[in-house]
C-alpha cells in the first residue's frame, strides 16, 4: 500500500537548499519514493490552512520504505539542515 510524506514549510534560511536538492532525490529514489508535489500553496480552497511558502508531497511504496527513507543515515545531516533552516509540520500518511 501506498504511503506518503506530506511536507508544510516556511523557509527561514536557503543556506541549505544546494546540497538538500543535490542530494535528497537520490536518496529518496533508493527507496522507492518519488516527489510528486513541490511548490508554493495556490489557493485556499476551505478551512483555516496557514499556507506555508512549500509544500511538498513525496510518494513511498510502503510505510516501511517512507520510514526507512526518514531514518536513512545518508539522509540524516541534509534533514539535520533542512530542519535549522526551516519550520513547519511533516507527516505520514497511508494511501488506498
Amino acid at each position: 500500500m501506498p504511503a506518503y510524506v506530506i511536507n508544510q514549510l516556511s523557509i527561514h534560511d536557503t543556506s541549505y537548499q544546494k546540497e538538500y536538492y543535490a542530494k535528497v532525490g537520490e536518496i529518496t529514489a533508493r527507496h522507492g519514493g518519488k516527489q510528486i508535489v513541490g511548490g508554493p500553496p495556490v489557493a485556499k480552497l476551505e478551512g483555516d490552512w496557514e499556507l506555508s511558502e512549500r509544500v511538498a508531497i513525496l510518494e513511498f511504496p510502503s510505510v516501511e520504505k517512507a520510514m526507512a527513507w526518514w531514518n536513512d543515515p545518508d539522509y540524516a545531516p541534509l534533514k539535520k539542515a533542512r530542519q535549522s533552516c526551516t519550520s513547519g509540520k511533516i507527516m505520514l500518511v497511508e494511501g488506498k
